[in-house]
């Protein structure tokens, strides 16, 4: 090999393992800030609930060893983000501040996969777990104003303002909610992932209005009038319920309306949130205005409904977020005139 072509490989050699080496220490500066962004979240997440945070919790939720964790709360400690008592932990102003700014890019990045993206509920959380650390303070913003600047995420939590103010939690456990007492689902917990996973392959959404009809210490049974949900304990107490919107008298979904029965739009649900809310309402989805199921699809979703001389095509899940009113049809009443 030629002198000229040796130096060639020598120098290449090099310069592939200096981008090696900064590719590597890049990737360990991210994952230690994704760490530190990580256990700010879980704290304030306690500390929002009423429980304060500790090793072993913050160990259990960021799956490290008890040495690493230990020396992840000394390195948040010494950057003034954490304060300890004993074995549990507190966040200092300044790591509210950096915590409320992660929860509030999470939250928004879960209203957008859940409402622009279309995933699946079960799978917003991860999703937004993975771009949360990538987003700037000016990508959230814009982020917010995309989407309308919701105020609730797709699991019925508040959503952080931009100045760091938070609504305080709602609801009542499903295990605690009265017996025959009506309900409306205002949060479900998303962790842990196996209890989440079974709230939502039970079919179970914020924003739907059920009853809890039987708890015993093996099972609670909710039913929203058509079907009968069945959860262990443990899973309900993920299930957080408030109390019924004060609908007037045979207030439907859309999503539940038969084909060509003619209603009128009298509100969209309040889980129905930011862009997705003025989208619909831009479509025309609004009080008072006459609407009817008009074509079906094979696989029955979506569905077109006829409202203000247009037709429109929702997802069901879209669908159930517009309440309706049943119109009696005019013949059914002159009939019932005549009658009487």
């Amino acid at each position: 090999m030629s002198p000229v072509l040796i130096i060639l490989a020598v120098l290449l050699a090099l310069a592939v393992s200096v981008g090696l080496f900064q590719v590597t220490a890049i990737r360990r500066v991210t994952r230690g800030r994704r760490q530190i962004e990580d256990a700010l979240k879980h704290m304030f997440e306690e500390q929002y609930r009423g429980r304060q945070a500790s090793l072993s919790s913050l160990g259990g939720t960021l799956r490290l060893s008890g040495a690493t964790v230990l020396a992840l709360v000394t390195k948040m400690q010494r950057q003034g983000l954490v304060s300890a008592t004993g074995q549990t932990f507190s966040l200092t102003p300044e790591g509210e501040r950096l915590a409320l700014q992660i929860v509030r890019a999470h939250r928004l990045l879960e209203r957008y996969f859940a409402d622009e993206a279309r995933l699946p509920l079960r799978d917003i959380h991860a999703a937004a777990e993975r771009k949360e650390h990538s987003l700037s303070t000016d990508d959230v913003e814009r982020l917010s104003a995309a989407l309308g600047h919701p105020t609730l995420d797709p699991h019925g939590d508040p959503i952080p303002t931009r100045e760091g103010a938070v609504a305080p939690p709602s609801g009542t456990p499903a295990t605690s909610w009265p017996i025959g007492t009506i309900g409306r689902i205002v949060h479900l917990e998303d962790e842990p992932e196996i209890s989440f996973a079974q709230i939502v392959a039970e079919g179970l959404r914020v924003g739907q209005t059920v009853r809890i009809i039987e708890s015993t210490p093996e099972r609670l049974a909710l039913s929203d009038g058509d079907h009968e949900f069945r959860l262990a304990p443990a899973v309900a107490a993920n299930v957080f319920l408030g109390a019924a919107p004060a609908w007037p008298e045979r207030v439907l979904r859309l999503s539940d309306l038969r084909d060509n029965e003619r209603a009128e739009v009298v509100g969209l649900d309040e889980a129905c949130q930011g862009f997705s809310r003025r989208r619909l309402m831009d479509l025309g989805f609004t009080e008072g205005a006459a609407i009817r199921p008009a074509l079906r699809t094979f696989s029955k979703d979506p569905r077109a409904y006829e409202v203000r001389g247009t037709l429109i095509a929702l997802r069901n899940d879209q669908a159930s977020q517009v309440l309706v009113r049943p119109l009696v049809a005019k013949s059914t009443a002159v009939v019932q005139g005549a009658a009487s």
